[in-house]
């Protein structure tokens, strides 16, 4: 596909949202893995099934329901992307990010992104809170590679500051008068399906990361080329491989995040009031 081919797309899918409601929030939210019931604080105001939207992929994962909303979340309307897309699952690095550059085109300014990672500081606790300051992106194919999209960002995006400063004091502010235990730290990407080995996990923590996932990563780095303000938090699932004497799976994973959920909305709807101009 030509770099043409791939704008027209973006601005189909965008064209097919902006023809079912005249509401187009400035804030969206990612929900990661076991991070649907956070639905249950809005107010609904329209739902469109991914598989609609021209050009979207679908989710194939547990947990990852498959819908674009646009819902009321206190006072403040926001679009609501409930489940994500993977590399693991066979896509791309520019499949999974295709809804960023359509909510771009939507002018969406603002962006919460969640999941579900496995932490790595004997510190925390399964269902603790983690407000991403950086990431490692190694391990992660660049959804910028090819021809630059120039209607979004320059050829090299700078990525001194890709989660908002401002965004990370509030998040940690509001945790601490909600009594909710959060950590803040560093998420290093890992391509999946497979779980990190306890080898894997070694080297991360010398490098001082706080938590490993499979998402989030592809995402924020197009939303930075997009020019947009960037807050992600993960939900701690699980110690990682090698930290405890049990394995891992992922249905743990799920029911340790839903278990998180309701300390995730409450942080999340707090914010979004709040959210600095």
């Amino acid at each position: 596909m030509n770099i043409v081919e791939e704008y027209n797309q973006i601005l189909q899918a965008a064209e097919y949202i902006k023809s079912l409601s005249e509401c187009l929030p400035d804030t969206a939210i990612i929900l990661g893995s076991g991070m649907a019931p956070i639905i249950d604080k809005c107010s609904i105001i329209l739902s469109i099934p991914y598989k609609k939207i021209p050009y979207f992929p679908t989710t194939t994962i547990e947990g990852h329901v498959g819908n674009l909303m646009i819902a009321r979340l206190g006072s403040k309307d926001v679009f609501v992307m409930q489940g994500r897309f993977h590399f693991y699952e066979g896509y791309s690095a520019k499949e999974i990010t295709f809804p960023i550059r359509v909510l771009s085109i939507l002018n969406v300014h603002n962006l919460i992104l969640t999941n579900a990672a496995g932490g790595l500081s004997t510190e925390m606790e399964a269902g603790d809170l983690l407000t991403v300051s950086d990431h490692l992106s190694f391990n992660c194919e660049s959804p910028l590679r090819g021809m630059n999209l120039d209607q979004f960002g320059p050829r090299f995006p700078d990525q001194t500051e890709i989660y908002n400063r401002k965004f990370i004091e509030l998040l940690n502010e509001i945790a601490k008068q909600q009594s909710i235990r959060i950590h803040t730290g560093v998420y290093a990407y890992m391509k999946g399906p497979q779980y990190e080995t306890p080898a894997e996990i070694s080297v991360l923590r010398n490098m001082g990361v706080s938590a490993v996932g499979m998402s989030t990563v592809p995402e924020a780095i197009v939303a930075s080329h997009c020019g947009m303000r960037i807050a992600a938090i993960s939900c701690i699932s699980n110690l990682a491989s090698g930290m405890t004497s049990g394995g891992l799976s992922h249905n743990e994973v799920i029911l340790a995040a839903k278990k998180a959920s309701e300390k995730m909305g409450i942080l999340i709807e707090s914010f979004v009031e709040r959210i600095p101009d």
